[in-house]
């Protein structure tokens, strides 16, 4: 069996080694956003970018590297396709109940204030979604109250992704800091208790920084705005 030990370095400064190894997002996003190019085949120009940079960069096996793509895809696949399937279909059964609706209209008349709703629907109610989801990727959830709140896709979609910063920590029962515990091999509860004594700060700061997102700074102690 062949092994390989991947050397986070390889270019020998650290600063070009992380740009060279950010290149497949990079690629990945301008394609959609700047080139317009469908996801799909974004998705394939950042898969070949990323296949490039493992095998002439840091000279992973090919193997290896084939392996990772497959097992990447079929993770994607399932798991994760698993998921966004469900939602889909959890959200489509909410709307045609007329459940979504009551929701919707609850959230705006307890907070009709658009800043108000920002730190409840981003930072709160997606932090409780973020504890009891099986997965410990973003979830959808908020930005989709935030549409039909009427906030803009784009704008509802990045603000839900700076407030879910500090939940997302222990999001899916702590399954962040089980994956970090196992690839870097230190003790699963001396790096709970650190990102513990580490997140009631960012727990302050995120609310404060998404409201400044949203309407800015002189908004963030104003009395009221309208969208």
């Amino acid at each position: 069996m062949e092994h390989w030990l991947q050397n986070y370095d390889p270019l020998g400064n650290a600063f070009l080694s992380t740009i060279v190894a950010a290149l497949p997002i990079v690629v990945l996003l301008s394609a959609i956003a700047l080139l317009h190019i469908r996801i799909h085949r974004s998705a394939l120009i950042g898969l070949a970018v990323a296949l490039a940079i493992a095998l002439f960069v840091y000279h992973m096996p090919v193997k290896a590297a084939l392996a990772t793509t497959a097992y990447g895809a079929a993770y994607g696949l399932f798991p994760i396709g698993w998921i966004i399937l469900n939602l889909i279909f959890l959200y489509q059964l909410t709307v045609k109940k007329g459940l979504f609706e009551v929701l919707r209209n609850s959230l705006g008349s307890f907070a009709p204030d658009p800043r108000v709703q920002v730190i409840l629907i981003a930072f709160s109610f997606g932090a409780f979604f973020e504890a009891r989801r099986d997965s410990a990727r973003p979830s959808p959830s908020p930005p989709r109250f935030w549409i039909q709140l009427g906030f803009k896709p784009l704008q509802a979609s990045g603000l839900s992704l700076i407030a879910n910063t500090a939940p997302v920590a222990f999001g899916a029962l702590g399954t962040p800091i089980i994956a970090l515990s196992g690839v870097t091999g230190l003790d699963l509860h001396h790096l709970s208790a650190m990102v513990g004594r580490q997140l009631p700060f960012f727990s302050l700061i995120v609310p404060f920084w998404v409201v400044w997102a949203f309407a800015g700074f002189r908004a963030c102690s104003a009395s009221g705005r309208r969208r």
